[in-house]
C-alpha cells in the first residue's frame, strides 16, 4: 500500500531548499553512486534538473518515490531495489491499464538492473487529500470518477493475462490474521477449538468470494492510490479530468466484488453505511449497464462485496501488524481499530460468521455482542 503523496506546494522545493522530510538520503553508498550515474544519463535525455530531486512519498514496501523537475514540470522517479522489488509487473500493468483508457504513470525510462524508473507525474494531490471527511455527499463526484475508472479497468479483463486470485492465494492471505494479528500482536496462541472455528470461517469466506466472476483486480483501489485531475497546462491547455491510478503492480484476476469493496471500506477512512450503499448501488447499476457480471440482484451483490471486504480486512489487519512488528512501521497499526469495526460489522450480519465474531470479541475484550450499533462501516 502506498502512502499519500506530498501535499501541494506553490513552488516546488529544490533539493537544497527542501525541508528535511523531503531530502533524499541513502543507506547504501553503492546504490547512491548507481543512482547518480543513472540520473546523469537519464537527465540529459529527458531534460531533468538533478539538483531538484526530493522525496515524493514512501511506500509500505521497499519502494520509494522521488520527484525531479524538468523544463515544463516534474517527473517521478521510482527507487525499487531489484533484490527486494520486481519492477516488471509495474511496467507491464501500467501499459495494460493505459490501453484500457486509465490515466496511469507512463514509463519514460527503466534501469532494469538497478531498479530505477522515470515516470510521468500525475500530480501532488491524492483523492484522499481532496476528500471532505465531514461531508460525504460532497465527495460523490470524486467517488463516481473512481467508479468510472474501475469499470474501465474491469471491462478490459481477459483470461490468462494476470495471475489468478484463486482459493490458494485467498487462503494464504487469510492466514496472516492468526499468524500476525492474533499470535504476534495480541499474543494469543490459538487452541484447537479456535483454529477449527477460524478455518471453518475462512473456508466459507473463500467459497463466497470465488462464487463471483473474475475480472482484472487492482487489489488496492482506494483514495490514497487515486490522483485528482491535473491542473490546466501551459497556455491554457486542457487538464485531464480522469482520476489517476497508482500502486497497481500487484494486480490479479479475481472476484469482481474486490475493488469496489476496497474503495468503499477504505483502509484509512470510514463512511456511514448510507453513503457506502449509495456509491455501491451506483457502481452496480453502471457495471450492469456496461455488461459486467454483477448479477441482477443488488442484495446478493452487496453480500458478495461484504464477504470480499471481510477477507481483505482480515488480511490487512495481519499485514498492518506485520508492518509494525517485523518492518518497524508502527503508523499502520494505528488504523487497526477500523478493520476490527469492519470485521465485526460483517460478522454481525451473517449467522454463519457468528463464531468468527465471538473470536474477535474475545481478542478485543468486547463483552456485550448485542450492543454493536451499525454506523460507520
Amino acid at each position: 500500500m502506498s502512502n499519500a503523496a506530498e501535499p501541494a506546494v506553490t513552488t516546488p522545493p529544490t533539493a537544497e531548499s527542501a525541508p528535511p522530510d523531503l531530502q533524499v538520503t541513502w543507506s547504501d553508498p553503492a546504490r547512491q553512486n548507481a543512482f547518480d550515474r543513472w540520473l546523469a544519463e537519464t537527465g540529459r535525455l529527458h531534460g531533468l534538473r538533478p539538483g531538484t530531486v526530493r522525496l515524493a512519498c514512501a511506500d509500505a514496501s521497499f519502494r520509494r518515490y522521488l520527484r525531479v523537475d524538468h523544463s515544463s514540470g516534474s517527473h517521478i522517479i521510482m527507487d525499487a531495489p531489484p533484490d527486494k522489488e520486481n519492477s516488471e509487473p509495474f511496467v507491464r500493468i501500467a501499459a495494460l491499464m493505459a490501453s484500457a483508457g486509465l490515466r496511469v504513470p507512463q514509463v519514460l525510462a527503466w534501469d532494469r538492473a538497478n531498479g530505477f524508473l522515470l515516470l510521468t507525474d500525475l500530480g501532488r494531490q491524492t483523492m484522499m487529500q481532496a476528500i471532505k471527511p465531514d461531508d460525504a455527499q460532497a465527495n460523490l463526484p470524486l467517488y463516481l470518477q473512481a467508479v468510472d475508472a474501475l469499470i474501465l479497468w474491469q471491462l478490459a479483463s481477459r483470461p490468462g493475462v494476470l495471475p489468478p486470485y484463486d482459493g490458494a492465494l485467498l487462503g494464504r492471505e487469510l492466514q496472516l490474521f492468526p499468524q500476525w494479528y492474533i499470535e504476534r500482536h495480541r499474543g494469543v496462541v490459538p487452541d484447537d477449538a479456535m483454529r477449527q472455528k477460524l478455518e471453518s470461517a475462512f473456508a466459507q469466506i473463500v467459497r463466497e468470494n470465488l462464487s463471483w466472476p473474475s475480472v482484472f483486480v487492482h487489489r488496492d483501489f482506494m483514495p490514497r492510490n487515486l490522483m485528482v485531475c491535473l491542473p490546466a497546462g501551459p497556455n491554457g491547455a486542457q487538464s485531464d479530468a480522469r482520476l489517476g491510478v497508482l500502486d497497481f503492480q500487484d494486480a490479479v484476476s479475481g472476484p469482481i466484488t474486490y475493488d469496489i469493496a476496497s474503495l468503499m471500506r477504505d483502509a484509512f477512512l470510514s463512511w456511514d453505511e448510507d453513503f457506502v450503499l449509495d456509491v455501491t448501488i451506483r457502481y452496480w447499476e453502471r457495471a450492469r449497464a456496461a455488461g459486467l457480471a454483477v448479477g441482477s440482484d443488488f442484495g446478493a451483490f452487496y453480500r458478495g462485496v461484504e464477504w470480499m471486504g471481510l477477507q481483505r480486512h482480515l488480511k490487512v489487519a495481519g499485514i498492518f501488524a506485520r508492518l509494525t512488528l517485523r518492518d518497524g512501521k508502527p503508523q499502520y497499526l494505528a488504523d487497526t481499530p477500523r478493520f476490527i469495526r469492519y470485521i465485526r460489522a460483517t460478522a454481525c450480519r451473517y449467522r454463519e460468521l457468528k463464531p468468527l465474531l465471538r473470536i474477535v470479541d474475545t481478542l478485543e475484550g468486547i463483552q456485550d455482542q448485542s450492543a454493536f450499533v451499525f454506523g460507520r462501516v
